[in-house]
């Protein structure tokens, strides 16, 4: 069996984004082609209805691209048990109370048992500061929370 992986909505963006003039953009967008032409294979995919209500909004051209690289992902649900982590993550000061969407990635990807949870949101979701705090909460829920990371951190070369 493959490990799994939760798609957040920033993967799908970056990747199919038009190149970022600006340099550091640029890189992350590259990285994630290549671990989306190169690692992805390994891994199983997953997103929730989150992912595909973010991905399907703004730019009308720009979302028909992140929701056609996304379709055909299984869809995991927002259970109640992941609304009540989410509430959790926030009431904690895990994730800021403004990051409601960020907690619930968190919370679906931890409450069903995913291995990896892959984004580049750095600012609420893949922060090194608030990484002990989110595995904490959930561990203290009774779950495994699920690695935290960007691509660039889930290429095994």
């Amino acid at each position: 069996m493959k490990p799994s992986v939760y798609i957040e909505t920033t993967i799908p963006s970056y990747l199919t984004a038009w190149r970022s003039p600006e340099l550091v953009m640029a890189a992350n967008q590259e990285a994630t082609r290549s671990w989306w032409e190169i690692a992805r294979p390994r891994y199983d995919l997953f997103i929730s209805d989150i992912v595909a209500q973010e991905a399907s909004g703004g730019d009308p051209e720009a979302a028909k691209r992140r929701v056609t690289v996304i379709e055909g992902l299984p869809e995991l649900d927002v259970s109640e048990e992941a609304e009540l982590l989410a509430a959790r993550l926030l009431a904690d000061a895990a994730i800021p109370e403004k990051a409601k969407t960020d907690a619930l990635h968190i919370a679906v990807a931890t409450v069903h048992g995913i291995d990896y949870l892959l984004t580049w949101n750095c600012k609420h979701i893949a922060n090194a500061v608030m990484r002990p705090k989110i595995e904490a909460i959930c561990r203290a829920f009774g779950y495994e929370p699920p690695v935290i990371c960007t691509p660039l951190e889930l290429m095994e070369e």
